[in-house]
């Protein structure tokens, strides 16, 4: 599915989906992650991961 078809199905902006797809986005709503997960059929635990950032570093994965 293109970023495009999975905006028009979530009802994000292309731009929006852009910077969560490349690790830019600072938050997500809920329910944004919800309408996600639901279009993709996956779970919010196949898109996330938690990274520690230490000294401005981000540490993890």
């Amino acid at each position: 599915m293109t970023l495009t078809e999975l905006s028009k199905r979530v009802g994000v902006s292309v731009v929006n989906l852009s910077l969560l797809k490349n690790n830019h986005a600072k938050a997500i709503r809920f329910s944004t992650l919800e309408a996600i997960c639901e279009a993709l059929e996956c779970q919010p635990g196949d898109l996330l991961s938690f990274h520690r950032e230490v000294s401005g570093h981000s540490v993890g994965e």
